[in-house]
């Protein structure tokens, strides 16, 4: 579900963070219209409503755990699960976390990939939100999804700062909801 049908329709700050968000066609590949977030995080108003509007969100929904993708989960992850009170829990590209891992391999647009958690990091019933900067076809967030229920979290839902409407990546996400803020821009935008 995107944030402007669920209450947040005309809202400023939403066109602000898609303004924000650089285009860099063709990366890593051909045909690839990449949605830069560093340029998000070089203006501090824009980054602060990204983080207020989630948080706004999930503060009262119980989570204690906060679950980021590497690496630009990262990014969002940390002041989200400080502002609700939760524990942040990254979940890591292979041989990144130095003690004992599971691991859960998965299928990228334009790839494969690995996601890694330390054992113990998270406890079973632990209600767990999984945040990344973008969804495309969901193989990224299904595979944290199923490393959180391994352990026996609860996936209440996943975050993305940009998601793709025509990948239709939520169908991947075997019921688990799926909250977006905006919409990818198609346009080269100039810093």
């Amino acid at each position: 579900m995107f944030a402007a049908e669920n209450g947040l329709r005309g809202d400023p700050r939403l066109q602000a963070i898609s303004e924000a968000i650089r285009v860099v066609p063709h990366f890593p590949k051909p045909g690839i219209m990449f949605q830069d977030i560093t340029t998000l995080l070089l203006d501090p108003k824009a980054f602060k409503d990204t983080v207020d509007i989630f948080v706004d969100r999930y503060r009262d929904m119980g989570i204690s755990v906060v679950a980021g993708v590497e690496a630009r989960g990262f990014m969002f992850g940390p002041p989200i699960a400080l502002a609700i009170g939760a524990k942040f829990v990254p979940l890591r590209k292979p041989r990144k976390l130095p003690g004992e891992v599971i691991s859960e391999a998965y299928v990228l647009e334009y790839g494969t990939d690995c996601l890694e958690m330390h054992v113990g990091a998270v406890q079973p019933g632990e209600r767990s939100l999984i945040i990344d900067d973008l969804v495309a076809t969901g193989g990224t967030l299904s595979a944290a999804i199923r490393l959180l229920e391994r352990v026996g979290a609860e996936v209440v839902e996943c975050a993305c700062v940009v998601g793709l409407p025509e990948a239709k990546g939520q169908r991947r996400l075997n019921g688990t909801p799926l909250y977006i803020l905006v919409e990818p821009r198609e346009i080269e935008h100039c810093y």
